[in-house]
Order: C-alpha cells, then structure tokens, then sequence
C-alpha cells in the first residue's frame, strides 16, 4: 500500500482558492490520471476517472474502493482508493511562491497514478471576490474580466505531480 498525494500547482492572476468546483472534497468531481502496474510497468493507455461517489467492491471482495482494474498487459488487480480531508485550495499565496497545494490522496495497491489530467468542473475566486464556477482547465488556461473588480483574472502554467505519502 503506497499513499499518493494529488499536488497542483498554477500561476495565479488577480485569483485565489483554486479547487474542485464543490471544494478538494467534492464528491462528484472526477479526476483523471494514467496509471502505472506495479508489477509490469506497463502505463494504461487513457486516463482512468476516480471519484468520491463511485464506489465498487475489490476482485478480491474485501472492501470497497473506487478503481478496481486488472493490467492489461500482465492481469494482475489493482485498486486505488480515495482518501478525502486532507486536501486544500491552491491560493494566491503559494502560487505567488510556486509552492503545490494538495488536493486528493490516493491510497494505490499494484498502482501508480501518472499525469493528472486538469478538466472541467474547477472553482476560483478573484481577489475581489467573484467567485468564477465551472471553470474548465482542459486547454490549459483560463482568462477572464471580474467586472466587479475590474481587473483581468487568469489561471495559466498548470502544474501536477504526485507525492508519496507516509
């Protein structure tokens, strides 16, 4: 059993509190990453989703996780299960520093999780405090006017990794 903590990282315009749309907790929010075989090596091909409110029994009928997958390659099972609370928001503070802020945990048998994928369904506030919903990340970026602010806002230079956690 090896713990993976989701780490993000982003530059920050005139916005804070990067996080899922219902906050790090938000059960309906889907993450998609590749992951890796512990046993082969071999990377599956698309992203798998995970998500808080999906859950399946284990192959081997022990417990519930949300992935129960076999390798393609060597058939060999694998689970990954969601670990929640312990996760915050990417803030303007830590971007400003390039610091990462965890967002999920992970706990992985026969696993690695690769390449976070960003998508739809973030959530930011400007600094102002207009708070931007449904936020879609998939082409990288995201621009826009506050215009009770009156000031652009931008979320660019994406950034995930990783972290194992004891």
């Amino acid at each position: 059993m090896v713990n993976y903590m989701l780490m993000i990282s982003a530059e920050l315009e005139n916005l804070t509190d990067l996080q899922p749309q219902g906050g790090c907790d938000d059960a309906n929010f889907a993450y998609y990453f590749k992951l890796k075989c512990g046993n082969c090596g071999e990377v599956t091909q698309k992203e798998t989703c995970v998500s808080l409110n999906e859950t399946v029994s284990s192959n081997k009928g022990r417990s519930e996780t949300h992935l129960s997958q076999k390798c393609k390659f060597c058939n060999r099972e694998g689970t990954v299960t969601m670990i929640s609370g312990r996760g915050h928001p990417l803030t303007q503070a830590d971007a400003e520093k390039g610091n990462y802020a965890p967002l999920m945990l992970f706990d992985c048998r026969g696993y690695e999780p690769l390449d976070f994928v960003f998508g739809v369904g973030w959530k930011v506030e400007s600094i102002e405090g207009t708070v931007f919903t449904e936020v879609d990340l998939s082409g990288g970026e995201f621009a826009e006017y506050d215009e009770k602010g009156e000031c652009p806002v931008m979320i660019s230079n994406l950034r995930a990794t990783f972290t194992v956690v004891k």
